[in-house]
């Protein structure tokens, strides 16, 4: 099967985008692990397919699979460039465009200069519906690792995330936490693990080691989580600046009963073809 592609990034966070509308494009579980490859394959965090809608009240259907084969509900910065992907191809000619996510229905609509904003939906905040093992909903949790209890905030942004309190991103252990948070067995779905140094109400740090990925220069849902955390806790105001390793995003979120709204870049790398 050979197929057109482009490789995209949010912020370092890289894909590889595929219109499966035009062209047929099926993949298994072993050609996106040697898709993603950066040695042998193509290389990328994640890979994201455009498929046709399965209703009339939404643009595009929109597919995200990690680099270990896995299928995965949503990606922030995957739908940003989801957003100029099917705008550049002329697969529509719309500033706001609808998609259906394994998670939902979410909506993306085109600003200036590359910028996008996500409407990312209302963060899921009761453990069962993240899903979390826990027995009643908290602000924030123990969770016991090997050698430390740290204490985490769980939310679903379509999905999972554990968002950890650090003094300073740059020397927290998130090589050795990051895999520990993903795998731990009260996150029976597996989690995204971040880790957030506050500067100011509206401005923060943020590592996330990405369930099925590990640590990605950026993650869209991860810096929502994120914020969404720290709101809960009443250390953040409503428009947070939050930088990654590979850039910076802003989230907005009024709080319970609203959606969270992510705006950020999305840029094209180049394009090709490849044979899975």
């Amino acid at each position: 099967m050979r197929f057109r592609f482009t490789k995209m990034h949010g912020l370092g966070n890289d894909f590889i985008v595929i219109d499966a509308i035009s062209q047929k494009v099926n993949l298994s579980e072993s050609q996106v692990r040697k898709l993603s490859d950066r040695r042998f394959g193509i290389g990328c965090d994640q890979i994201l397919l455009v498929e046709v809608p399965s209703s009339p009240e939404v643009d595009f259907r929109y597919r995200i699979f990690n680099a270990d084969g896995s299928e995965v509900e949503n990606c922030g910065n995957g739908a940003r460039c989801f957003a100029k992907f099917v705008t550049d191809r002329k697969l529509t000619g719309k500033r706001n465009i609808v998609v259906e996510t394994a998670a939902g229905i979410m909506t993306l609509k085109l600003q200036d200069n590359d910028q996008v904003t996500v409407d990312m939906g209302e963060p899921v905040l009761e453990p069962a519906a993240i899903p979390f093992l826990a027995e009643t909903r908290a602000v924030t949790y123990p969770l016991q690792l090997n050698e430390q209890t740290i204490e985490i905030g769980a939310v679903s942004m379509g999905n999972p995330h554990a968002v950890t309190l650090v003094d300073d991103t740059q020397t927290a252990p998130v090589e050795t936490w990051g895999p520990q948070v993903e795998s731990h067995p009260d996150f029976p779905q597996r989690v995204n693990a971040g880790f957030m140094q506050i500067l100011s109400r509206t401005e923060v740090n943020l590592r996330v080691f990405e369930r099925g990925a590990g640590e990605t220069l950026a993650c869209g849902t991860g810096a929502c989580a994120a914020v969404v955390a720290g709101r809960l806790r009443n250390l953040l105001d409503s428009r947070v600046t939050v930088n990654l390793p590979g850039g910076s995003l802003t989230i907005e979120w009024q709080g319970e009963g609203h959606p969270v709204l992510m705006t950020g870049p999305a840029t094209n790398v180049f394009h090709g073809q490849a044979r899975a």
